[in-house]
Order: C-alpha cells, then structure tokens, then sequence
C-alpha cells in the first residue's frame, strides 16, 4: 500500500457576491494595510477590479494596483511586479482573475520578499521564505491556481515554462464569486474549463496522485462535463458558472497536492512559444495524450470514461477507453475548440523545440505512461493531423 500526503492550508470561501466582502473577510487574517493587487488589462477593462479596489479602501486598506500581466505571464513581468511592490511597501498581495493574474501575483509575492528571478526559484537556487500574503479572487473557471503551491511562468528569453512549486506559495485565502464569471467571453470559458477538466485528468492519473486527490478529481470531472456546455451556451446561467467554479477549485485541489502530466507539457511548451491560452493548448492535446496513456492502464482509463458519462458502468473497459477517447474529441468540438493545426503561428518546423520544451518540463516523470521524445513527438503528429 502507498503512503500519501495532501496538504491544503488555503481558507475557502465561495458564494454569489462573496467578493462584496472582501474587507470582512481579511480582518481576521491580519496581513496589513498596504495591498497590491494584481490583475490584467482584459480583466480591469471589465470593470470588475474597480469595486473590489474601492471596497477596500473604504474599509481603510491603502490599494495599488498592478496589471502589466500577459495571458501566459513572463518573468520580466514578476520582476517588474516585485518591484513596484517594494516601492509600495506592499504587506500583501490580492490577485484578482484567471491563472496569469494569480500566478503572477504568487511570484511577486515571493520575490518582492525575498529577491532573486523565477528561474532561481524553478532551479532549486533560491528557498521558498517569507512569501507575503497571497489572497486570490479568480474571475474565470479554469485553473485552480488560488488553492494550488504552484505558480507557471514564462521565461522570456528561451520561450520556458518554469514551474515555481512549494508550499509556501498557497495563498492564505481563496474568494470564489460565481458572479466574476458571468462575463467571461465565450471563447475563454470553453478554454478555461477544459482546462479545468485536464488538471482533474491528470491530478487523478498521474504517477503520483493519492486517494484524496482521486476523489477530487472524479467529481471535478462529473461537473465539467455537464456544467460546461451550459455555462458556455448561456453565461448568465447561475447555476453553470457555480458549478464550474466548484469544479474548477475541486480540480486544483487535485492535482494541487498531486501533479499534472504530459498534457500540460505539451500544452506549456505550445504557450511559451506562440503564446497560445493555456486551455485551448490544453484541449489539442488531451484526446490524443489520453490515447497514448490508455494504452498503459486501461482500468483506470475506463473509470474515467465512466464518471464523465461517455461510457456505461456495463461497458468492457476496452469499450470505455474507447467511448473516451470518442467523447473528449466530441465535448471539445461542441465548445469549438481550434484544431491544432488552426492555432495562430504554429509551424511544423517548430515540432523539434516543442518536443524538446515538453521533455525538459518538471511534471514528464508524473505521466502514468512512461513517455519520451519519441513518444512526444508522435503525439504531436498524430494531434496535428487529425
């Protein structure tokens, strides 16, 4: 039998208009009275920053806002935002959006404390101390980042993801406002959530999930498959967007104290490169990776099969995997999800780097199947010609 660990110290709060009580909720935890928040251009455009930022200044927070963060966030960004939380003298920070927000506002809360770059982190060069307060608001349905020790960033110059991942990283409080994502366009929430639905995949079967993370992910997966549809169809519908942001947490909270595998692998390597969003990369991949890993554990493959519906409890597990398979390609193809020989500025030529970025990426050895450059390249291929 295997021994385990799971570890969660993030308090959770989810409800419709929880945000409103942002000031309410911070009293107890004592962080300070100088807040950064930290969000992007698309999200502040909304005009969902500016409530929060005013709520808190009535109730006495001193607030500065810092929103030079790309889709895929780079470290000149960080490094960019540590600073200015220096110059703020910043207590904590408040990320306030999708992945890119939150994990960019995890990395200035570690370097505006502690110095250094992202990649010193990565690389095991610098320890994880002193992080400031991360609090985490997220406005999309996806990543799960505000319940996770993990923080994915680009560097700049090599087009790499770099994994910055500890404990320490975990924000102290996660506010989940349904209400923050009734106006996430169309085309974000299909990626968003698919992307939610790769973390739950993965966080399950990857070489070292745990029963907890297991069960996280199973109900993440039941979720997804039948709120997404809604929530895309109709963004107002309250239920969907309650239902994928419960996903969304339960999936982080999966693969939070598990990992992620080959798909997120190929997916960040697509990222670096062309900037592509992180689900729509995601999405490209998943039929085919889980095509290449069935062949590696078939049981496990069909209970996946069957907690999302595309397969009877009934069905032989050789029927399961394959209805799997069939039902992934046909649920992304329903949120309109580009092929991955449609995605803007892929090059076959490129296949070599993408390759070689998905090999030297950290979560590799989580995949259940063993997988090599070989293998990557031959997922790839078979991806972009279908």
């Amino acid at each position: 039998m295997n021994s385990f660990h799971y570890f969660c110290p993030t308090r959770i709060e989810m409800g419709m208009g929880k945000a409103k009580q942002l000031p309410e909720l911070l009293e107890s935890l004592q962080i300070g009275k100088s807040i950064l928040l930290v969000s992007d251009p698309g999200v502040v455009q909304t005009g969902l920053v500016e409530p929060i930022q005013a709520k808190l200044q009535s109730a006495g927070y001193r607030v500065t806002l810092f929103d030079d963060v790309s889709q895929n966030p780079r470290d000149t960004e960080c490094l960019k935002g540590a600073e200015y939380f220096n110059e703020q003298n910043a207590d904590a920070v408040i990320a306030i959006g999708g992945g890119s927000a939150m994990d960019t506002g995890k990395a200035i809360a570690l370097i505006g404390r502690n110095g250094g770059t992202p990649i010193e982190y990565a690389e095991g060069q610098r320890r994880y101390e002193n992080v400031a307060p991360i609090i985490c608001v997220p406005t999309t349905a996806g990543t799960g980042s505000e319940v996770t020790r993990s923080s994915v960033i680009t560097e700049a110059s090599t087009h790499r993801k770099l994994t910055l991942k500890d404990a320490a990283l975990r924000p102290v409080l996660a506010v989940l406002d349904p209400e923050l994502t009734f106006t996430v366009p169309k085309s974000v929430t299909a990626a968003t959530g698919v992307d939610a639905l790769v973390h739950a995949i993965e966080g399950y079967t990857c070489k070292v999930t745990n029963p907890i993370s297991q069960a996280m992910g199973a109900r993440a997966m039941e979720i997804i498959v039948s709120a997404l549809p809604e929530a895309y169809r109709d963004g107002r519908n309250e239920k969907a967007r309650y239902d994928m942001l419960l996903a969304s947490l339960l999936a982080g909270l999966c693969f939070g104290s598990a990992d992620v595998a080959a798909v997120h692998c190929l997916a960040e390597a697509l990222g670096g490169l062309y900037d592509t969003p992180h689900g729509v990369a995601n999405a490209v991949f998943l039929p085919f990776v889980l095509k290449f890993n069935a062949q590696e554990n078939k049981a496990m493959h069909a209970k996946l099969a069957r907690y999302m519906k595309f397969a009877a409890e009934s069905d032989s597990d050789e029927q399961a995997v394959e209805q799997l398979i069939q039902g992934i390609e046909a649920f992304t193809r329903s949120l309109d999800i580009p092929k991955l020989k449609d995605l803007p500025g892929l090059r076959k030529e490129d296949f070599g780097k993408i390759v070689e970025l998905a090999v030297q990426n950290g979560s590799t050895p989580s995949n259940i199947r063993t997988v090599t450059a070989k293998d990557y390249l031959h997922i790839l291929e078979d991806a972009y010609n279908a």
